[in-house]
């Protein structure tokens, strides 16, 4: 009877709720619904961003026709691939080894976390300008070092292939601290009687981790995936203030080639471009939830 009282009162606060909800789903529909919409629209028509979109429908997908020809497209997919891998492997494995180690609370763990933090609090754009004077070819700080070993090194790295593709992914590999952060949280909030439970059974400090620790946490390491992966799909400042996408199109990437469609005034093109990189992140959120099993229960 209780019970049924208790979803009466529920249901009688719901118009509260949704009143609360209101402003949120009016944002979301001005600002991102709306814009999505958009975008699936004029993806497929001729649109110089001054005169309304006009459809070709005797050839509708001229703009993904356009795309594919483009010099820089296959390369900037190849990139993505690469960068991709990278960051669901490195990328987040490092994220997800701090986190292990924060959570051990180890001497000084606090300041670790502090010191690890503050790099990435700057912005990319900050950082790409950075890594343009550590990666300079002749007063730059790794040419430097290099040359205390082998005075005759010269490498213009944003310039250079295979060069530029590695200084652009450091510019992000090792800033990982939203993994650490999520990946902690979760660490956090395990029972620790899951892990006396083990010490009695004579589990050792590796094994608690490895059978129990890393597969509660799947949902934050695959978020980190998700995460990290969309956010390769939407470079563009480590991109654009370092090496434009060269040398030739060796450092391509897909939101580089929508700002260049703009700049062109083909917004029916940079929009497609849009809508490409959209999909490619709801097929990577559909994909590592399936993998990490995310909406399976945890406990």
């Amino acid at each position: 009877m209780a019970r049924v009282q208790y979803s009466k009162l529920d249901r009688r606060h719901f118009p509260k709720i949704y009143l609360f909800l209101l402003p949120t789903l009016i944002l979301f529909a001005m600002f991102y619904l709306w814009p999505i919409i958009q975008v699936l629209f004029t993806a497929f028509t001729k649109w110089d961003g001054f005169n309304s979109p006009k459809f070709d429908i005797s050839n509708p997908f001229v703009n993904f026709l356009q795309l594919f020809k483009m010099r820089g497209f296959m390369p900037s997919l190849k990139n993505l691939f690469w960068w991709s891998l990278i960051a669901m492997t490195l990328h987040v494995g490092i994220g997800t080894l701090v986190g292990f180690l924060l959570a051990q609370k180890l001497k000084g763990w606090k300041f670790v976390r502090a010191v690890f933090m503050i790099p990435n609090v700057i912005s990319s754009a900050a950082w790409a300008m950075i890594y343009r004077f550590i990666f300079n070819k002749d007063f730059g700080l790794l040419n430097g070092i290099i040359r205390t070993v082998n005075p005759n090194f010269a490498v213009n790295w944003f310039y250079e292939s295979p060069a530029a593709f590695w200084a652009i992914t450091f510019t992000w590999l090792f800033y990982a601290v939203i993994v650490t952060l999520i990946v902690l949280a979760d660490l956090m909030a395990i029972p620790q009687e899951l892990h006396e439970a083990a010490e009695i059974d004579g589990a050792s400090g590796w094994k608690k981790t490895l059978k129990i620790d890393l597969p509660l946490c799947r949902n934050s390491i695959g978020t980190g995936v998700i995460l990290s992966i969309t956010s390769r799909i939407a470079m563009y400042e480590n991109i654009a203030l370092t090496s434009r996408g060269g040398p030739g199109n060796d450092t391509m990437g897909l939101a580089v080639l929508l700002v260049k469609s703009i700049n062109d005034y083909n917004y029916g093109l940079a929009n497609a471009i849009a809508l490409m990189m959209f999909v490619f992140g709801i097929l990577v959120m559909l994909l590592i939830n399936r993998v990490f099993r995310m909406n399976d229960p945890v406990y």
